[in-house]
């Protein structure tokens, strides 16, 4: 039975940094990141529901997910929140700026994600490969039904379109979303695709970075665009050399970002 706690890897100390992962890439693909700010920073790492060592303690729904990291910091007594969630873990960090407000956090930071993944009559700017409600359909079905074949192609496509990715970090991918469940991925990207959270991000009040891979195979520049025109306060952080992984493809960049964010005195 669900019992509502996520599995947290809380580390470092300093100013807390909670970092939210992507579907099917649970918490340590925030290796790198803990590794290089622990010495500065309390790194705050979950394992959402349907991954890692959650599983299945937690309703595998985005909402969940915020209502469980939520209360965790809430917890925790935390302020001063770098916020930073990439793919599905930053629609993670906007329900829960939707549902309980911005006070705890001092910055939001999106890794190379769209507000909305589908593409629909009204927006253009979901998956650069087109996908519809339509299509999702077909892909819902095909995550339990054709999983062995699936680990390989999503961690091809995590990493930039027309460079090689360096071979430890696809074999790393492929390996750690080869060990998940189908079975509990599937309801999270049900609940992922349901999401739009396009209004949120017009009123958020918060210093909002989006961190973009140039070369990303899901997003393209549509979604920059976008969030210039709509996000207040808004920066837009391009990486040249990356695709939908910048934190694992320009790792030494992107950490500095987050130490910036951190302690603006650092840099």
């Amino acid at each position: 039975m669900s019992n509502n706690v996520l599995y947290i890897r809380d580390e470092g100390q300093g100013r807390p940094i909670v970092l939210v992962h992507g579907w099917s890439c649970p918490g340590q693909f925030f290796q790198a990141q803990m590794e290089a700010l622990g010495p500065k920073a309390r790194c705050i790492v979950p394992d959402l529901p349907g991954h890692g060592k959650t599983a299945d303690q937690v309703p595998m729904t985005i909402e969940a997910a915020a209502d469980a990291l939520h209360a965790y910091l809430a917890d925790q007594e935390l302020n001063e929140i770098v916020l930073c969630g990439w793919s599905m873990g930053a629609l993670v960090a906007y329900s829960m700026l939707e549902r309980y407000g911005p006070d705890r956090y001092s910055a939001v930071v999106a890794l190379d994600m769209s507000p909305k993944v589908l593409n629909t009559p009204d927006w253009q700017n979901g998956t650069l490969s087109g996908l519809t409600p339509e299509l999702n359909d077909h892909f819902l079905d095909a995550i339990v039904a054709d999983w062995k074949k699936l680990p390989s192609r999503i961690a091809r496509r995590l990493y930039a379109e027309y460079l090689d990715p360096a071979p430890h970090l696809l074999e790393f991918a492929r390996v750690e979303i080869a060990r998940a469940d189908p079975a509990l991925l599937r309801p999270m990207w049900a609940s992922l695709t349901r999401q739009d959270f396009r209004e949120t991000l017009k009123t958020i009040q918060l210093p909002f970075h989006l961190v973009a891979g140039l070369q990303s195979q899901l997003y393209g520049p549509g979604v920059h665009r976008w969030h210039e025109e709509n996000v207040p306060d808004f920066h837009l952080h391009r990486f040249d050399k990356s695709g939908h992984a910048p934190h694992l493809e320009e790792s030494g960049r992107f950490n500095d970002l987050l130490l910036q964010l951190i302690d603006p005195q650092s840099q």
